[in-house]
């Protein structure tokens, strides 16, 4: 069993202004419910520290590492996968022009492992929740820029 929270969406804002607001993990906290902070060097191997929001008000510490960067058009992170491949997770975003002033973002996300069924029981709804306010965030602060 895996959990797998998957989106596709235009937005009505040019790819580089998308790419700009993804990738501006300072200004994190003024449109993304669920990653209220984030701090990326958005290079591979590097990480992406941020303060996710799953239960209640109070944000959680979260380290991922990134594995590819695509400038401009997308990049992707995973966890440290626990030992002896228990649970991994990755996430995948990506940004397309579609011209005339429109993109498509897609991000993809996946927990898997033995221990996959355990998190969905108790963080699936929430893992839901916040990557939809995520990505509705993205696009709503990309269309007012």
């Amino acid at each position: 069993m895996a959990i797998v929270i998957n989106h596709d969406l235009e937005i009505e804002a040019p790819a580089a202004t998308v790419w700009q607001v993804l990738t501006d993990f300072d200004a994190y906290g003024t449109w993304n419910p669920f990653a209220r902070k984030a701090r990326c060097d958005l290079r591979p191997g590097g990480t992406i520290d941020m303060q996710v929001v799953l239960v209640g008000q109070r944000p959680m510490r979260q380290r991922e590492f990134i594995n590819s960067v695509d400038p401009g058009r997308g990049f992707s992170y995973s966890m440290k996968p626990a030992p002896g491949g228990l649970l991994r997770s990755r996430r995948d975003q990506e940004v397309v022009d579609l011209g005339d002033g429109r993109s498509r973002y897609t991000s993809r996300f996946r927990i898997e492992g033995p221990l996959a069924p355990v998190v969905s029981i108790l963080l699936g709804r929430a893992l839901r929740r916040g990557f939809d306010g995520n990505v509705a965030g993205l696009k709503e602060r990309a269309e007012s820029l």
